[in-house]
C-alpha cells in the first residue's frame, strides 16, 4: 500500500510539475530577457543594446551591470508626443469592434451548428475547422484578390449593375478590409468554445419554457444566453487577445492610416533597429493583455463559488 501511496503522490507531482516547468523554459524566461532588453539602452553594438549580462567576468560586473539599467524607455513609450499611445488604443478600438462582429457572426452560426441534426454536427464542425489546413498567411492575401479595386467583389457588383465601373469601391487599405481580415480569420476561434457551450445545454429547459407560455425570443434571453455566456467570454478572449497584436492583416489589408502596436513594434524593431523601445512595446502589450485574462479568471472563480 505504502509504494502505490508513494506511486501516486509521484505521478500527482509530475503532473503539476511537467506544464509549470513548460512555462517556465517558454513564457517565463523569454518574458524576463524581453523586460531585461527593455531596461536597456540602445547602442551601436552585436546586440544593439547596453548593458549585457555577461557571468564570466564575475559577479562585480554583473552588479555594475544590473545598476545600469532604467524604466527610461517606458517614458518615452507612454509620454504623449509620439505614436505609442496611440497605436495602443487604435488597436483596442479595432480588436474591440471585430470582437464584436465575430460574437455577433458567430453566435447563430454556433447556435444553428448545436441546434442540427446530430448526424450531421461533425461535418459542420469539420468545414468551420477547415479553413486551418490552409496557410493563414495565404487567406490573407486571398482577400487582397477579392477586395482590391479590380478584384472579384467589385466584378461581381459591377457585373449586377450595382455600382459604376468608373468609381469601384475602395476597401482594400482602409480599416474596413481589416475588420474584414479580422473577422474572417477568428471566427473558428469564437464559433468553437460558443458551439461547445450551447451544445451542452439541456434542451427541455427551452421545452418546459414553451410549455409555460414564454415566447422563444424572451426563452433565448432567459435560459440560452446566460448559459452560453462561458462559450461567449472565452471566444471573446480567443479572438480579441490575438487581434490586438495583430500584425499581418493590418500590414497586407490596411492602409498606411492604419495604426496598429503589432505594426508600430515591427517597425521599431526591424527598421528603427530599436531592441530596446520594441521590447519595452511588447511588455507593455503584455500588461494590457493580462487584464482581461484576470477579468475572466476572476468571474469562473466566483462562478465556482456560488456553486
Amino acid at each position: 500500500m505504502a509504494v502505490k501511496s508513494g506511486a501516486r503522490s509521484s505521478g500527482r507531482w509530475l503532473v503539476v510539475t511537467i506544464p509549470y516547468l513548460w512555462l517556465l523554459a517558454l513564457f517565463l524566461v523569454p518574458f524576463l530577457i524581453v523586460f531585461k532588453i527593455s531596461l536597456s539602452q540602445d547602442a551601436i553594438a552585436q546586440p544593439p543594446y547596453l548593458p549585457t549580462f555577461d557571468l564570466s567576468e564575475g559577479w562585480a560586473a554583473f552588479k555594475d551591470a544590473f545598476g545600469e539599467l532604467s524604466f527610461e524607455n517606458y517614458g518615452y513609450v507612454l509620454s504623449w508626443d509620439n505614436e505609442f499611445i496611440e497605436a495602443y488604443g487604435s488597436s483596442l478600438w479595432i480588436a474591440g469592434i471585430s470582437t464584436i462582429l465575430l460574437l455577433l457572426v458567430g453566435y447563430p452560426i454556433a447556435y444553428g451548428m448545436a441546434r442540427a441534426p446530430k448526424s450531421i454536427r461533425p461535418t459542420l464542425l469539420m468545414l468551420v475547422i477547415l479553413p486551418f489546413w490552409t496557410s493563414f498567411l495565404i487567406r490573407v492575401y486571398a482577400w487582397i484578390g477579392i477586395l482590391s479595386p479590380e478584384g472579384l467583389l467589385n466584378q461581381l457588383l459591377i457585373a449586377l449593375g450595382i455600382i459604376s465601373p468608373d468609381a469601384p469601391l475602395q476597401i482594400l487599405a482602409t480599416d474596413t478590409a481589416v475588420y474584414i481580415g479580422i473577422v474572417y480569420s477568428y471566427l473558428p476561434f469564437m464559433i468553437l468554445p460558443l458551439y461547445s457551450a450551447l451544445e451542452k445545454m439541456d434542451e427541455t429547459l427551452l421545452e418546459a419554457a414553451a410549455d409555460l407560455g414564454c415566447p422563444p425570443f424572451a426563452a433565448f434571453w432567459k435560459i440560452t444566453w446566460p448559459l452560453s455566456l462561458p462559450g461567449v467570454f472565452a471566444g471573446c478572449l480567443l479572438c480579441f487577445i490575438p487581434a490586438v497584436g495583430e500584425f499581418v492583416i493590418p500590414d497586407l489589408l490596411g492602409g498606411s492610416d492604419t495604426l496598429m502596436i503589432g505594426k508600430v513594434l515591427w517597425t521599431e524593431f526591424s527598421v528603427n533597429r530599436s531592441w530596446t523601445v520594441s521590447s519595452a512595446v511588447a511588455v507593455l502589450l503584455l500588461m494590457v493583455l493580462v487584464i482581461p485574462i484576470v477579468f475572466y479568471q476572476n468571474l469562473q472563480a466566483r462562478e465556482v463559488e456560488g456553486r
